[in-house]
C-alpha cells in the first residue's frame, strides 16, 4: 500500500473515530509549536490501541538536526486497566549528548524530570507515567576512526492525560509541554520571556565529518 492510499486509510478511520478521539486529533493539528520545531503526522501504530494518531517532530537549528521525537495519542472507549482512562500519550524522543554531559550519573534522573516537569510547568493533570531513559555511545574505527565518539539519549515515556468535558483531554496543551520538553533535549532556552526556567544541555559540538 503507497503513502497516499495510507494516508487516505487513516484518514477514513479517523473521520469515523468516537468524537471524543477526533476531538483530541483536531486539537493536536491546531497547535503551533515554537518556530525550531518542524511537526507533521506519520503512519500511528495499529495494534496498541483501536484508534491511534502519531505525529513527528524534529528540533532543528538552521540544517543541523538537534533531537527529533514521536507523540502517539492511543484511544480506547471501553477503557484500559493500565492506563486510568480511555486515553494514553506515547512518546520517543532522541537527542545527541557530548560525552561529558551522557557520563553524568544523575542524567536518567535529570531527563525523566524534565519530562514530567514539562508537564507540571503547564498545570496539567496526569497519572501512570512509565518509561525509560536509555543512554547509549558509538566509537568508530578503520575508514571511521575520524569521527570523534557520539553518545545518544533517548527517552521512551507514556502518561494517561486526565478528561476533560466531554470526556476529552486537553491534548493542545500535552503537545505544548512535549515540545517543551523537546526544546530542553535539544539544548534550547525557553521560547519567550516568563516561562519556567529550564535546565539545558551543554553547547553541542558542530557537524561531524562523514
Amino acid at each position: 500500500m503507497d503513502d497516499a492510499t495510507e494516508g487516505d486509510r487513516e484518514a477514513m478511520e479517523t473521520e469515523t473515530a468516537p468524537l471524543p478521539f477526533r476531538t483530541a486529533v483536531d486539537a493536536l493539528g491546531a497547535a503551533t509549536p515554537r518556530p525550531e520545531i518542524e511537526i507533521e503526522p506519520t503512519r500511528a501504530p495499529q495494534r496498541l490501541a483501536p484508534y491511534a494518531y502519531a505525529l513527528e517532530a524534529s528540533v532543528l537549528d538552521g540544517d543541523e538536526d538537534l533531537a527529533d521525537g514521536r507523540l502517539i495519542l492511543l484511544h480506547d472507549p471501553a477503557g484500559h486497566e493500565a492506563w486510568q482512562g480511555s486515553f494514553r500519550l506515547v512518546t520517543l524522543i532522541r537527542a545527541e549528548l557530548e560525552p561529558e554531559m551522557a557520563a553524568d550519573p544523575l542524567l536518567p534522573d535529570v531527563c525523566w524530570a524534565w519530562l514530567t516537569g514539562a508537564l507540571q510547568a503547564r498545570g496539567l493533570s496526569y497519572g501512570e507515567p512509565s518509561g525509560t531513559v536509555t543512554r547509549a555511545s558509538s566509537h568508530y574505527f578503520g575508514g571511521l576512526r575520524a569521527r570523534p565518539a557520539a553518545c545518544q539519549i533517548e527517552i521512551r515515556a507514556s502518561w494517561t492525560p486526565r478528561e476533560g468535558l466531554g470526556g476529552v483531554p486537553d491534548t493542545a496543551s500535552h503537545l505544548a509541554s512535549w515540545c517543551d520538553l523537546l526544546s530542553q533535549v535539544a539544548g534550547l532556552p525557553p521560547a519567550a520571556p516568563g516561562e519556567a526556567s529550564v535546565v539545558t544541555l551543554p553547547q553541542r559540538r558542530g557537524p561531524q565529518p562523514r
